[in-house]
């Protein structure tokens, strides 16, 4: 697994690990949009390393809508619908976040306005795993996943079965620019969190059948 630290250096444009800053996205993809035509946040994107199993060498990108800040729902059945990222299963109301892995991409022409450019770091680890088959607690990618509440199992619409990606952990604050907007349902005047803070586990269709097929699962 590789663990992941956000530093306290400014990112700049084109740097490719960062919270915040110039989303690199693929040729045709525009920046997300939320159903409630709000440009969403960036949160955070980094390049998966190459010996990440089944995903590595992807830009990984996570979106939020900076309006709503809910949890994602486990749904009632563990096959997920077609186009889930852009009208999740009940009792979902509505996709306000978008997850993508990329390829080699574009350096958007501007920064995110919500979240402070800074960069990420991300340090190899071992993951040696508990009895349960459980990881450890960590803001990474790759490695195991360390639940929570119990494991939860999808399959994508296009019938893979959705494998761990990463792991975002409980009340992560990601720092907010001093000019934007506090967010709503945060537990930080000065910081985002992503679906009100709960730990987050990042699942995704290893067979790639659409960048935004991946699956947020939230525990707390």
């Amino acid at each position: 697994m590789f663990l992941i630290e956000i530093t306290s250096t400014s990112a700049v444009a084109g740097d490719r690990n960062t919270i915040g800053g110039w989303p690199i996205l693929d040729p045709g993809q525009p920046w997300p949009v939320c159903r409630c035509g709000t440009r969403m946040a960036l949160f955070f994107q980094l390049d998966l390393p190459p010996d990440v199993p089944t995903f590595g060498g992807d830009h990984l990108l996570a979106f939020q809508c900076p309006r709503h800040n809910e949890a994602c729902f486990p749904p009632r059945e563990k096959q997920l619908p077609p186009l889930y990222w852009n009208q999740p299963p009940p009792p979902n109301e509505m996709s306000f976040w978008r997850i993508l892995r990329q390829g080699a991409g574009v350096t958007a022409a501007t920064a995110d306005p919500y979240l402070q450019p800074l960069r990420l770091m991300l340090e190899r680890a071992e993951e040696a795993g508990d009895r349960n088959g459980n990881g450890t607690f960590a803001f990474k990618v790759g490695g195991l996943p360390a639940w929570l509440q119990g494991p939860e199992h999808y399959r994508c619409a296009c019938g893979s079965e959705l494998a761990f990606l990463g792991q975002v952990p409980e009340n992560l604050g990601f720092p907010k620019q001093p000019e934007a907007a506090e967010q709503i349902d945060s537990f930080s005047a000065n910081e985002y969190c992503m679906f009100l803070g709960n730990e987050i586990y990042l699942l995704a269709c290893p067979a790639r059948c659409d960048p935004a097929a991946v699956w947020p699962v939230n525990q707390n």
